[in-house]
């Protein structure tokens, strides 16, 4: 049986993020240059602002090519604003539950509205095979 443990004992510490005000495109080369589909946007203090996802990129890509406008503007205006995070000292039980029942894929993790690192379905199953090694 799966022993209880926190998010903060499985997450990925020293995620990849971006501030509002960085270059949409520099975000862009960014997620292309480390093989990610997003990251968490984070104000000066280190609180969660949004997160920018290869399809907040896409979108936002189209509206410039749209309007013709040749400069990308900055993360701020096409991150997603609403993220659905996790405690920091959450069970990765519910994690897990969240992660069938709501179809994620991943969650920032927070303390205190500060991210401190992002936990992952990956995440959840690195610690099931810990748990199986250790009987």
């Amino acid at each position: 049986m799966l022993r209880s443990v926190k998010a903060s004992d499985y997450m990925t510490e020293g995620v990849i993020t971006f501030k509002p005000e960085t270059d949409l495109f520099d975000a862009i080369n960014s997620l292309l240059e480390n093989r990610i589909s997003g990251a968490p946007v984070v104000d000066d203090d280190g609180n969660l602002a949004g997160i920018l996802s290869e399809v907040d990129c896409l979108k936002a890509i189209l509206a410039l090519t749209y309007h013709e406008e040749e400069k990308g503007g900055v993360v701020g205006e096409y991150m997603t604003g609403v993220v659905d995070t996790v405690e920091h000292d959450a069970d990765i039980i519910s994690v897990s539950e969240r992660f069938i029942n709501e179809g994620l894929r991943r969650l920032p993790v927070v303390k205190n509205g500060r991210l401190v690192g992002q936990i992952s379905r990956r995440d959840i199953l690195r610690a099931v095979e810990v748990f199986a090694q250790d009987g």
